[in-house]
């Protein structure tokens, strides 16, 4: 059984030129073209598309990934998103109030909408004053 030995994919500046160069191709054609692509037991073959666009993504020098702020332990990212809990309660994560810079004390405001609400932050300064 002589097995012909598949090319390394391109990538960069190389990924680049080919793809303009056939650019009536489908995107699978192109994959396939540029080496993304792996043959299987069976002799079947499988593009490996997702491997070609993060590949064509960073040869044309695109940033996807955010930037990581701090130096966190990793974990989940805010979604800004949230769901009413069984109990009824809203709760705002600690990812949303450290961005904000929110302190344990600071107080809010809350104004009800038709289909929203509205938390506005009361400064230290607006507070009544017990006598």
């Amino acid at each position: 059984m002589d097995k012909k030995k598949k090319p390394e994919p391109l990538t960069g500046e190389a990924l680049i030129k080919k793809v303009k160069e056939i650019g009536s191709l489908s995107k699978e054609e192109k994959a396939r073209a540029c080496g993304y692509y792996t043959v299987t037991k069976g002799g079947v073959e499988r593009v490996n598309m997702m491997k070609f666009l993060n590949a064509l993504i960073d040869a044309e020098g695109i940033e996807l990934d955010g930037k990581q702020e701090g130096t966190g332990r990793g974990g989940r990212s805010a979604s800004y998103r949230i769901s009413v809990q069984s109990n009824g309660n809203l709760l705002i994560g600690s990812a949303y109030t450290k961005q904000m810079g929110l302190q344990a004390g600071d107080e809010f405001e809350i104004s009800l909408g038709r289909k929203h609400i509205k938390l506005q932050q009361v400064d230290a300064e607006e507070l009544p004053t017990s006598a």
